[in-house]
């Protein structure tokens, strides 16, 4: 059957030609083939046709946050405060979109030969991002604006770069501006753009979004307990309770998954945050819970700053890693964190990040925001991007009931009015996540009875019993609005509602999957939550460890120092809110995943749920229906000082499905046996580690990387390749050696942290995987006096290899590092340079270090034989980089890895001009004779230049750089101290 492209072609071409066509292009997809395509990657088309500049720009709306209003502005953030980690996301054509859904369709599909066959990172940008060239040409835009690229994301989604404010008022035709914005509970700072963002008009019609130029982040879900000090002790003596994992354990039927040895093993699950961590907590949790000491593996999003502890979202963090640690104890859990930077995007950045380094096959969320303060943001093309690449994401439904903006400090204090409307929490409301909404225990029987009681154990005062519950204890929706005085949500800082989130999207339709079972609502929307789990903050409640003492007690000390005790006040920690629900289910798929051998992810499982779900016997078995209990609703209650009435804006739980509960919480045990199995190859999982051999490299000096992949279970060596990546930039593909490791060496020209990734691909029989490792470099600096360059020319004969010897002599008492890049008088024509440092480089950057009051030298190797660094193999080789892939052409991958950075081969290039001058030769000879014999040639010489793209590694299809005189700027800067005077040197380089 002829594709459409191929019909249209036909339509302009002669048959011949269409022939030949058909030649070419099949040439084109053996040379794809033998480049290591996959068979499900697409190359995108262009779509930027005009020239990419600000003289014409178009509105980007909506890109203005409702908060940012005249009333609350306190005037322009300074021009030259410095924003990291700026990106710009593009979205898809419509086709790409409808390629997009059938293919999820088919993953979905058992008797598809595309079932479960997920995609890489870089396979979904080849078919569903932005292409090559139009990236170039953006980056190329925002260079000329004085921005610097920081990186491109693998699935070819967003652009990250960083520059000044100024910079960015410029570039996006606003104002940033500080805002004072007076809430519910006093006044809270913030900056944002004071007027709606314009882009180029060339590129408005592929640009979604420009974010991270504010500082407004998500919040985290945890609510605090008032005040939480048993005495005696607790579990049943005196009234009170805490759910443990052994209670949760039993209360969810997860015992006997355990007792069958699943526990999550060969699963991972990626938690977002947006604080940094001590590993001291998460161990301290492990042995209060009588759990083996298993640490997380921290990840610092590239960009975001320096990792820094966050009140409030350390407590997130902290109970994220704890709870889902502590149901699926099989399991690697990986902390996604960003840093400090003031304009980092926080959890919602971190999600993005999981997903396009596929960081693991679960990711768990307790951020959100209510649908209403998305101001046009939206995740759902890293959603997308996640469900092909079979990574199941899962968020907490929110902590605000049915009104989910409600006391939410970012908006402004407009009434109580606006705040009581009707709203859901997002990214829970997307239809590819399964949001998790909150019960508690129920109220109207003895469930909650302490001392005597059939559900508990009881204590016997002198002893703390952790895991007390003796079988599940019926619940009902999560409500304790009535009570909730004195909470304080971890994230706002203001009261909650304190009761669970639910109710039906205003942003999207309801999904397909969404049927089958009584009590959904016709309504059209997508409806949440999907299910729910104990969320309660007293009844019981959840203990946790954490050094965040902004979720401690008054007088506390400590924090789990005696068990869950503080050792000195006796205090316990602990918390509640959806942010313990989403974690716990998280590892409740990852238990499913181990039973029925999904051993590289299933994707969403939301149609999953609902079908068994639609079956009455599995129905009543694998969930508990919350159904119709009075006062069961998610409903802000009555004499709570902040509704205007009674039962405002609630819904009440029901048989079956209801706004409140979903479709109620879960029996693991049914729900996993009843889960269909794989029906694939079931492959052995993994465990990919990257280790450092400094933790605290010196800038500019190489820092290796062990890679180590490991089989979950047997003995086996996994084999293959792993995909590295540095700072989120490009990945290079390296060879496991023959006991499954590989050691990777770079360099980082700046100081700060910096994140090595590394996703391991798998094989026939041992699925992927990814560790990832935060190193944080440091430069030296003496932060006074300066350095004078000088420069000596260079004459090559073309195809040979010059020296330029770079001397750095010091000044004033000068001492340090001195980076050293350099530019040329005509950057076109030398495209193809080689170059390469004596010292250590990345990017292009060389460096020398200066220790006393001599000079010192190094040498810039200037190689005119283009072949010595076109290809990744080349790079390799010899050390040496094209300045065509340090300036990011097109066609040329840039290079961020130092040696080992993946280049272009050549192949497509030649190709793609074939393929050109095949269309000019038919419409030649389709409409003018006269023409036809030169259409011929064209034809010819087009076929002979798909033929030349299969050859060997194309090193013959580019040029070396052609003869003549150039100027070569040298430029040096201290490496850490910006007051160090920049200083340049020219040279001339003469190719005979």
């Amino acid at each position: 059957m002829k594709t459409s492209t191929m019909q249209r072609l036909e339509h302009y071409l002669s048959l011949p030609f269409a022939v030949s066509v058909s030649l070419v292009l099949a040439m084109f997809a053996v040379c794809l083939s033998q480049a290591g395509a996959a068979p499900t990657t697409r190359l995108t088309a262009d779509r930027i046709a005009a020239e990419v500049s600000s003289s014409q720009m178009t509105p980007l709306k909506p890109s203005r946050r409702a908060a940012a209003l005249a009333p609350y502005d306190t005037g322009k953030l300074p021009e030259t405060t410095r924003f990291q980690g700026m990106s710009i996301h593009f979205n898809r054509t419509p086709a790409q979109d409808a390629d997009l859904q059938a293919l999820m369709a088919a993953q979905q599909n058992p008797s598809s030969p595309q079932y479960h066959q997920w995609l890489t990172p870089e396979q979904f940008g080849a078919r569903f991002g932005m292409s090559d060239a139009d990236i170039a040409k953006v980056e190329t835009w925002l260079e000329q604006q004085g921005f610097s690229i920081d990186s491109v994301a693998r699935g070819k989604t967003m652009i990250h770069f960083s520059g000044t404010v100024g910079q960015a008022n410029v570039a996006f035709a606003t104002e940033i501006h500080s805002y004072a914005l007076k809430t519910a509970t006093g006044t809270v700072k913030h900056f944002a753009p004071s007027r709606t963002l314009s882009v180029p008009s060339a590129i408005a019609g592929v640009v979604e979004s420009i974010a991270n130029l504010d500082d407004f982040r998500p919040k985290p879900h945890v609510i605090v307990k008032a005040k939480v000090n048993p005495k005696p002790r607790f579990s049943g003596f005196d009234g009170s309770i805490f759910f443990s994992p052994g209670d949760i354990a039993t209360q969810y039927d997860i015992q006997k998954e355990y007792n069958a040895a699943f526990s999550g093993t060969g699963q991972s699950i990626a938690v977002v945050g947006q604080s940094e961590v001590s590993l001291s907590d998460v161990e301290a949790f492990q042995t209060a819970s009588g759990l083996p000491i298993k640490d997380p593996n921290l990840v610092l999003v590239p960009g975001t700053g320096s990792a820094a502890f966050s009140p409030g979202d350390e407590t997130e963090s902290d109970l994220d890693m704890e709870w889902s640690g502590a149901i699926a104890r099989g399991a690697t859990i990986n902390l996604v964190y960003t840093g400090d930077g003031s304009n980092s995007g926080g959890a919602f950045e971190a999600i993005e990040y999981a997903i396009d380094e596929k960081i693991a096959n679960i990711v768990s969320s307790s951020y959100g925001a209510c649908e209403a303060d998305l101001d046009g943001f939206s995740l759902e093309t890293s959603f997308d991007q996640a469900a092909t690449q079979g990574q199941t994401v899962m968020a907490a439904a929110g902590d605000d009931g049915s009104t989910d903006c409600f006391g939410n400090t970012d908006l402004p204090l407009t009434g109580n009015d606006s705040q009581e409307s009707l709203a859901v929490d997002y990214p829970g409301s997307s239809p590819n996540v399964t949001s998790v909404g909150g019960t508690e225990i129920a109220q109207s029987n003895s469930a909650y009875e302490t001392q005597g009681s059939a559900y508990w154990e009881e204590s016997n005062g002198t002893t703390d019993i952790v895991a007390s519950l003796l079988q599940p204890v019926p619940e009902q929706a999560w409500n304790e609005d009535s009570t909730c005085a004195g909470f304080v949500n971890a994230g706002d800082g203001g009261s909650p509602i304190c009761s669970g989130g639910g109710g039906a999207s205003i942003l999207f339709v309801k999904p397909s999957w969404q049927t089958g079972v009584t009590g959904i609502p016709a309504d059209g929307m997508r409806d949440v939550p999907d299910i729910a789990l104990d969320a309660a903050i007293y009844n019981p409640g959840y203990l946790f460890c954490s050094s965040d003492m902004s979720a401690w007690q008054a007088g506390q000390e400590s924090s789990c120092t005696s068990g869950f005790r503080d050792s000195a006040t006796e205090d316990l920690t602990a918390a509640g809110g959806t942010s313990f629900a989403a974690p716990i289910f998280a590892g409740m798929v990852a238990i499913i995943n181990q039973q029925q051998n999904y051993t590289t992810g299933q994707g969403l499982v939301n149609p999953t749920l609902y079908k068994l779900a639609s079956n009455s016997t599995t129905y009543a078995s694998a969930f508990n229906d919350i159904g119709a209990i009075a006062g069961s609703t998610n409903a802000c209650e009555s004499g709570s000082s902040y509704c205007s009435s009674a039962g405002e804006s609630g819904f009440a739980t029901t048989t079956g499905y209801d706004q409140a509960t979903g479709l109620g919480t879960i029996n693991l045990y049914s729900l996993a046996a009843a889960w269909p199995a794989n029906s694939g190859t079931a492959l052995i999982g993994t465990t990919t580690s990257v280790t450092a051999a400094s933790a605290a490299p010196t800038i500019n000096v190489s820092d290796s990387f062990t890679i180590s992949v490991t089989s979950d279970t047997g003995s086996s060596t996994p084999t293959g390749t792993v995909n590295i990546s540095v700072d989120g930039g490009t990945a290079v593909a390296e060879t496991l050696t023959t006991n499954g490791t590989y050691v990777y060496s770079t360099t980082f020209t700046t100081a700060g942290t910096h994140t090595v990734t590394a996703q391991y691909e798998g094989d026939t029989t041992h699925a992927t995987s990814t560790g990832s490792v935060t190193v944080t470099a440091s430069g030296t600096t003496s932060g006074t006096g300066s350095f004078a360059l000088a420069s000596t020319s260079v004459t090559v004969a073309q195809g040979s290899t010059g020296t330029s010897t770079i001397t750095v002599t010091p000044s004033g008492g000068y001492t340090g590092t001195v980076l050293l890049s350099f530019d040329t008088s005509n950057d076109s024509a030398l495209a193809n340079l080689c170059f390469g440092f004596t010292d250590t480089l990345t990017s292009g950057d060389g460096s020398v270090s200066v220790t006393g009051a001599t000079a010192v030298t190094t040498q810039l190797q200037l190689d005119t034989n283009a072949s010595d660094c076109l290809t990744a193999a080349a790079v390799r080789k010899t050390g040496k980089h094209s300045f065509r892939s340090l300036r990011g052409a097109t066609g040329v991958s840039s290079v961020t890895g130092g040696p080992g950075s993946p280049a272009s081969d050549g192949k497509t290039a030649p190709a793609t001009v074939a393929f050109a001058g095949l269309l000019l030769a038919g419409l030649l000879g389709r409409y003018s004779k006269k023409f036809r014999s030169l259409a011929g040639v064209i034809a010819l010489v087009a076929i002979g230049l798909a033929v030349s793209a299969c050859g060997s590694g194309g090193s013959n299809t580019i040029s070396d750089p052609p003869k003549g005189s150039y100027t070569i700027t040298v430029t040096g800067q201290d490496s850490t101290n910006a007051a160090i005077p920049t200083e340049t040197t020219r040279f001339t380089f003469v190719i005979n």
